[in-house]
């Protein structure tokens, strides 16, 4: 009996230490970023080291906004790969930055130092009422001569004195230390959100055959990062070509730094207007407005703040289906410029609700509501092993979880987004990189073109008496241009912003420079027969317009105007042009077009006019 029971305590023993699990923790850098223009990937390597047997890797202090399904592992070596989860820790927070607990340590003292302030203020405020109910105590039941008297007085005056004075120096000292503390806040919220994020965790179960080293690889997306492109516009005159910066404008707050790493942007997932204006069609008809061109130019701005009121800095505001997009500043303020076409703002930041707002005015203020639900835990299973058929027998795969060993080395693709119409841009970025996880705005710039360029001018006097320098670049295709704000400079001057659109483009690129004050244009009513004439059932208006456009420049210049008359929508309406001093006419919208050489000093003017003729017992409204 005694030898049977030793037998199975020996056997107990075995099977319990064949199911012992090492763990591991393995602290990684981050290598190398992907940046999409919404989200990121991740690379992080590390070489381990582990015993003989089934271990689980843990690979700690990784981003809480980790996609499960887009998690790859990559292990060469004589081990074999099991398993792999991804979750969150939320008993240990990720681990503050230097910067911020810095700030966090100056804001406890500015804290401190106020409520001593505020301490020393009551005691003060005490004293003084004291003070003041107890001015009449000397002399009750003692006789009071003017020695006494005087001397109350001057104690009195001496003492309130004194306190006022110390009261008025410790207010003033709340006030600045209420001052520096409102400062301090506002940076810590800069770039730091208002919640605690857990601590994202990947585990890798491997089995090792023997004790062995090898390298593991890490890649996995992660939200709350992107980019969107922005350009610098550079035109020393009209004769030489154009000198384009391409810019990326980053953006992270995954709650990891980017230390030195290498950077490559990608779009495989997707107050001033330089912008040149654009007739809409002139449907006539009765009881119909002329267009109304009510948006003064192309720039929408305002505000984003939280329910409390608070501004919201580093907020994400991208027209919604495009690459054009900002951020929001320390104090929540933004300005962006978007297409003539009728466009919706997305905001969105990290802890928030995105909210979607149609851009029909020049300035459009948000409330973000807080997404109590942006954090839920998920927890990702996938498995992998050395005999195919094994890893087909099990179950809980999670789709779009590559898992690569010695026998096993391709990975699924990182999922992709290409806009129709549009180039997939990817540009690496040789020199390293630090991106802080602060909600602050990071310009790179990528690359710069020197763009060959037709220029012309154009205007529409109609809407606005000015003329836009338009650069026109053929075989714009081969740079890889993505939508996005432009900074134009012409002359060596600021000029403005104005807009790279691209999504429409055919064989010419439209680059629009901004107005040149040395190029006059001036539209003028000549005649505006209001008599109504009457011609049978009929009634006639006649309407007449002077333009004219001088070059004050000292150099020869070509030139577009654009005009329109009303298109007529009913058999009862007709319109009939009288003169247009050689212009173009589209019958189908309208547009009248004039264009034509100007040499220096030269004027020269078109006359536009035209009839209507309409049945006198309606009313038709005319411009």
């Amino acid at each position: 009996m005694r030898k049977i029971i030793l037998l199975l305590a020996v056997l107990t023993t075995s099977v319990f230490c064949a199911q012992t699990i090492n763990e591991k923790e393995i602290a990684t850098e981050v290598s190398e970023v992907t940046v999409f223009l919404d989200g990121a990937q991740i690379t992080r390597k590390k070489n381990v080291s582990v015993n003989s047997g089934i271990t689980v890797l843990k690979f700690t202090d990784l981003s809480p906004f980790i996609d499960g399904k887009s998690l790859q592992v990559k292990a060469e070596g004589n081990i074999t790969v099991l398993a792999v989860n991804h979750q969150q820790d939320y008993l240990n927070e990720l681990e503050k930055s230097s910067e911020l607990k810095t700030l966090e340590a100056k804001l406890e003292a500015i804290v401190q130092k106020i409520e001593v302030e505020r301490t020393y203020l009551t005691v003060i405020q005490e004293e003084i009422a004291f003070l003041k109910e107890n001015k009449n105590v000397v002399g009750k039941n003692e006789q009071v001569n003017v020695a006494n008297l005087q001397q109350t007085a001057d104690f009195y005056g001496k003492k309130l004195t004194e306190l006022m004075l110390n009261e008025l120096k410790r207010k003033r000292t709340i006030e600045e230390l209420t001052v520096e503390r409102t400062k301090l806040e506002r940076q810590i919220t800069s770039i730091n959100s208002k919640k605690d994020y857990p601590n994202g965790e990947i585990l890798v179960k491997i089995d090792a055959k023997q004790s062995t080293s090898f390298p593991v690889e890490l890649n996995y997306i992660v939200g709350n990062a992107g980019w969107f492109p922005s350009y610098d516009i550079r035109a020393i005159n009209i004769n030489e070509p154009i000198t384009l910066a391409y810019k990326a404008n980053i953006k992270q707050d995954t709650k990891i730094d980017w230390d030195n790493v290498k950077l490559k942007f990608s779009s495989a997932n997707p107050s001033n207007s330089g912008m040149a204006p654009k007739l809409q069609t002139y449907y006539l008809d009765y009881n119909t407005l002329p267009p109304s061109y009510n948006l003064n130019n192309n720039t929408v701005e305002g505000k984003v703040i939280d329910p409390q009121g608070e501004a919201l800095p580093g907020v994400n505001v991208i027209v919604a289906g495009t690459t054009i997009g900002t951020v929001t500043d320390f104090d929540g303020h933004y300005s962006i410029t978007i297409p003539d076409q009728e466009s919706n703002l997305e905001f969105s930041f990290v802890g928030f609700k995105n909210q979607v707002r149609r851009a029909n005015r020049n300035k459009i203020d948000v409330v973000l509501q807080e997404d109590t639900n942006a954090l839920e835990e998920v927890v990702v299973v996938g498995y992998g092993g050395k005999n195919k058929s094994t890893a087909e027998a099990l179950v809980g795969r999670a789709n779009g979880v590559s898992i690569e060993s010695r026998d096993k080395k391709k990975s699924l693709p990182i999922p992709s987004v290409q806009t129709e119409n549009q180039t997939t841009v990817d540009f690496e970025i040789e020199t390293p990189y630090t991106i802080k996880s602060d909600n602050k705005n990071y310009v790179v710039e990528m690359t710069a073109y020197e763009l060959p360029a037709k220029y012309q001018y154009y205007a529409v006097p109609k809407i606005k008496k000015e003329a836009f320098l338009i650069a026109n670049i053929t075989d714009w295709e081969k740079y890889n241009l993505l939508e996005g704000e432009a900074n134009i400079f012409f002359e060596g001057t600021y000029i403005g912003k104005s807009l790279m659109d691209v999504r429409y483009i055919t064989d010419t690129l439209e680059v629009s420079l901004g107005t040149d004050k040395k190029v006059s244009v001036k539209r003028e009513k000549i005649n505006d027969y209001t008599e109504k004439q009457f011609i049978g059932s009929k009634r006639e208006k006649i309407k007449e317009w002077e333009i004219s456009v001088k070059n004050n420049k000292n150099e020869s210049i070509n030139m577009i105007v654009l005009d329109q008359i009303p298109v007529s929508t009913t058999e009862d309406i007709s319109v009939e042009t009288e003169q247009l001093s050689n212009a173009k006419l589209n019958e189908e919208n309208g547009e009248i077009k004039w264009e034509f050489n100007l040499d220096p000093s030269q004027e020269i003017k078109f006359n536009l006019e035209y009839s209507v003729k309409y049945s006198k017992n309606r009313n038709l409204i005319l411009e």
